[in-house]
């Protein structure tokens, strides 16, 4: 990975684990360690951090990033869905603190061979964990034309769904979409126009299916909230509507176990935006174990 991860809304993120005594922390999406860095500095109470990434590479660099609080930071390879187990197997029983933020990271978009960006030419991979067994092109290649339309018209909110997914139905029949190039040549003329990428909306649905993003938010947030100790907080950072959707009403459901603490989703602030253009969809949600 070629660029460093700047870590988006940190201020804020910071100032939701301000006044609590944290004794163990639990990230679900380490990425490069900017986010934990900044929180063990903040918090030097912290006996033990657990960083959890799907992506080994970004633990790699975590790792070199958090190696000065050595073992008090544990890392993990796995997704953040499965926290209770991965808690369970350490023999920690509750957590004081619970922070993910979800989607794609910018080292992951840079790396242009993983497939997560239309600009350029790379295989149809978008897998964040390398040893995943389902790929974009297997999704693109291999999914009927009406499951196609269904996961661009939830996971993308591509308004021109079925459009979409019969141009790359009638492509693929003459020749196998392998590469970025070759799907977002398919979808160009036939994509939703606007001030976004006509490709913008089918790669993150492609991304969303292959991840399984949406299924390992909901399994996630009810394993934290129910490893959260009294008084240890859970903050989420979305970055688009769909995410932030399942966030908001899974805190609402929990109201017996959860009191929210941000009313409304808190966003970047402008000088933010200006130093980190793709902060700017970002919206962090938090609350509270009651």
């Amino acid at each position: 990975m070629r660029s460093p991860h700047i870590p988006v809304l940190l201020r804020e993120v910071l100032h939701v684990f301000e006044g609590i005594k944290i004794k163990t922390f639990f990230e679900g999406t380490l990425g490069a360690g900017g986010h934990a860095k900044a929180i063990m500095d903040a918090h030097p109470e912290i006996e033990r951090y657990v960083g959890c990434d799907r992506d080994p590479k970004a633990l790699a660099l975590a790792k070199e990033v958090l190696a000065p609080w050595g073992e008090k930071v544990e890392l993990i390879h796995g997704s953040y869905a499965d926290v209770a187990k991965i808690l369970d197997e350490l023999g920690i029983d509750g957590i004081d603190g619970f922070l993910i933020d979800i989607g794609v990271s910018s080292m992951q978009l840079d790396e242009r061979e993983r497939g997560f960006s239309f600009m350029g030419d790379a295989p149809l991979d978008m897998r964040m964990d390398p040893d995943g067994k389902l790929t974009a092109e297997e999704i693109v290649n291999r999914y009927p034309e009406k499951e196609l339309a269904r996961i661009f018209f939830e996971y993308g909110e591509e308004r021109r769904s079925r459009q979409v997914a019969k141009a790359i139905a009638e492509a693929r029949r003459k020749k196998k979409i392998q590469t970025t190039k070759q799907l977002v040549d398919v979808i160009r003329p036939v994509a939703t126009r606007g001030r976004l990428h006509p490709a913008t909306l089918v790669f993150q649905a492609l991304r969303i299916a292959v991840n399984d993003e949406l299924g390992q938010l909901e399994k996630g947030l009810k394993a934290a909230t129910e490893k959260l100790n009294p008084d240890g907080r859970i903050a989420v950072i979305s970055f688009h509507s769909l995410e932030d959707r399942i966030v908001k009403n899974r805190f609402r459901d929990e109201k017996e176990k959860l009191k929210v603490i941000t009313k409304k989703p808190v966003g970047p602030d402008l000088e933010e935006i200006k130093m980190n253009p793709r902060s700017r969809s970002a919206k962090l949600r938090a609350a509270e174990r009651i």
